[in-house]
């Protein structure tokens, strides 16, 4: 893997794989045309047409759905070309339309995407699903432009199949720092508390995030994934989504994410992934995962502000 050949400085944690591991962690997958209906908590190597034949129906609690964006990317070798709106559009439909016999009537489905596939993501899902909402969350990294807006920004579109589905604000609540704390005539904190961290609040989620930290070098659960998610992004929607044992599906798994949060947060997966080697690194993620493990940025059951202690 070309992973093993990159010179790393000497506190880079990122997780890569050695030429050595290969042979045991490509043992552990599951080639997408041998998937069968009983399998579960396993990462699938293949396209997810293919894979969906194994998928029994309506048996998918939660979808994440992170497909390519409509922009010029390279996925380790496979490249993935712009398109006009039109046939991205199509493209996300045939994507949509596959999947759709799989869920439940209360799946809760998650669709990512960029400023400019969000274009296309609402009409194509009204389609299918009933929107809920469109999450904004804050994508710190990224360079300027010359001529335009610098992109630090995504969105995730919260669907549902029907008007029966689940969602648990009380699991996702974000706390956040009290600047200026109120009092009332008794000189106890309204609506506030006070702890080792200061004045703080446990507000409820909201559709926009920033609390987000892409996976960077320090970071153990950074991989060389180009369009890797994080692991709290991840938690936020699972825990709010859906319940312990229940069936996450992700048909673009990557460097796995969404199996490693799985795991932790003891949901059931499948995950789909065609590129052998992000294959490779969302196995020996999964491997390195147990139930109970903690999540960058959720603690004792509320999720912290960027860049807290």
């Amino acid at each position: 893997m070309k992973e093993k050949q990159k010179t790393r400085a000497p506190r880079n944690r990122t997780l890569f794989v050695d030429s050595d591991e290969i042979p045991r962690l490509k043992k552990a997958l599951i080639p997408s045309s041998r998937l069968k209906c009983s399998q579960r908590n396993r990462i699938v190597l293949g396209d997810f047409e293919t894979a969906l034949e194994g998928i029994t129906d309506r048996s998918v609690d939660l979808l994440f759905l992170d497909p390519p964006y409509n922009l010029d990317k390279n996925f380790g070798g496979w490249n993935f070309k712009e398109r006009s709106i039109d046939d991205y559009g199509n493209y996300l439909d045939q994507v949509i339309s596959a999947l759709m016999p799989k869920l439940k009537r209360s799946a809760t489905v998650y669709i990512c995407g960029d400023w400019k596939t969000s274009v296309s993501i609402p009409a194509i899902a009204v389609k299918h699903l009933r929107i809920r909402n469109r999450i904004t969350w804050e994508r710190e990294k990224g360079r300027g432009a010359r001529s335009n807006w610098k992109n630090c920004s995504e969105d995730i579109w919260f669907c549902t199949v029907s008007d029966r589905y689940t969602f648990h604000p009380d699991r996702v609540r974000l706390r956040r720092k009290v600047i200026a704390p109120y009092r009332d005539g008794a000189g106890a904190p309204k609506d506030w508390k006070s702890g080792a961290e200061g004045s703080f609040r446990d507000t409820a989620p909201s559709n926009l995030w920033n609390d987000i930290t892409i996976p960077f070098w320090s970071m153990p659960e950074n991989t060389d994934h180009p369009t890797q998610k994080s692991e709290k992004l991840l938690a936020k929607l699972i825990l709010a989504s859906s319940e312990t044992g229940q069936l996450v599906l992700d048909p673009f798994l990557g460097s796995g994410t969404t199996a490693v949060v799985c795991r932790k947060l003891k949901r059931d997966f499948i995950g789909i992934e065609r590129h052998p080697d992000y294959c490779l690194v969302a196995q020996k993620r999964l491997l390195q995962a147990r139930p109970g493990d903690p999540i960058q940025g959720l603690e004792g059951g509320v999720f912290k502000e960027r860049n807290s202690r």
